[in-house]
């Protein structure tokens, strides 16, 4: 009578550890993918994340039913009240509340809108706002996405990583502005990223939105690494040369002084394929 080995009765503690790792991966991914486009079919959701619909309908089965994601009347998939409530606690991070402090001051002296964003993936993703109270403003909210290469709070975060990491994260990519402005390639961007690390700032005129000047400066940590960026947006409408040079002036204090307060704060920025 033959015999089988053990090992093809039970799985392995390391296979069981890299299945599970898998299914973590798998529920995250759709997750992360739910909250840039939604919502989205199975069939969807499995084409753009590479995942067996047979893997997918289990994990949303359970999303579902946790409350992390809901389906709607035609099978199509959103985040759920559960996800949507860490939103909300974004609004207590250390780095916001700091935010708050260093925002009220650029207001008092301007009374222009100031963003805190990071950059996500390749995106910048505002996470806290405080607006002018003058009625001509960019109309824009927390949570909202610009490609990073277009960006002022972008160009700003990427200007402190390798040259490398920008060209394969952008490599490829048609590098259009969300005004229509096409930049010539990683090239171009490139050479935009070194005149922001020559003058520690990043402008922009009209990239991200008709008729937007926004200046940022990098918010860092005790190791340098570019946590956020800090943002003024101000109609065109509003600018002159020496404003500029004021308001340019101003936001690089603040950056300072913004990340002196959140100088222990790890890296946390994603770098989402």
């Amino acid at each position: 009578m033959s015999t089988r080995s053990s090992s093809t009765v039970a799985d392995s503690p390391r296979t069981g550890r890299a299945a599970s790792s898998a299914g973590v991966t798998a529920t995250l991914g759709v997750l992360d993918l739910l909250a840039a486009k939604s919502p989205l079919s199975l069939s969807e959701i499995a084409r753009e994340l590479g995942v067996p619909k047979s893997t997918l309908h289990r994990i949303c089965a359970v999303l579902v039913e946790r409350g992390w994601a809901v389906r709607d009347g035609e099978g199509r998939y959103d985040l759920g009240i559960r996800a949507l409530r860490l939103g909300s606690s974004s609004a207590e991070l250390p780095i916001v509340n700091a935010f708050r402090v260093i925002a009220a001051q650029f207001l008092t002296r301007h009374d222009e809108t100031i963003a805190l964003a990071i950059v996500d993936g390749v995106e910048s993703l505002y996470v806290a706002l405080e607006e002018t109270s003058q009625p001509v403003r960019l109309v824009t909210h927390i949570g909202a996405k610009t490609p990073a290469f277009a960006s002022a709070s972008g160009r700003v975060v990427l200007a402190s990583r390798p040259p490398a990491e920008v060209a394969a994260l952008f490599g490829g990519r048609p590098l259009v502005t969300p005004t229509g402005r096409r930049l010539n390639g990683v090239a171009e961007l490139q050479a935009l990223l070194e005149e922001v690390r020559k003058r520690g700032y990043a402008e922009n005129w009209g990239d991200t939105a008709d008729g937007l000047y926004a200046a940022s400066v990098p918010v860092v940590n005790d190791q340098g690494v570019a946590l956020a960026a800090l943002t003024a947006l101000v109609p065109v409408c509003r600018m002159t040369a020496e404003r500029r040079e004021t308001i340019v002036e101003d936001l690089r204090r603040l950056g300072a002084e913004l990340s002196g307060l959140v100088h222990w704060l790890p890296a946390f920025s994603s770098r989402r394929p």
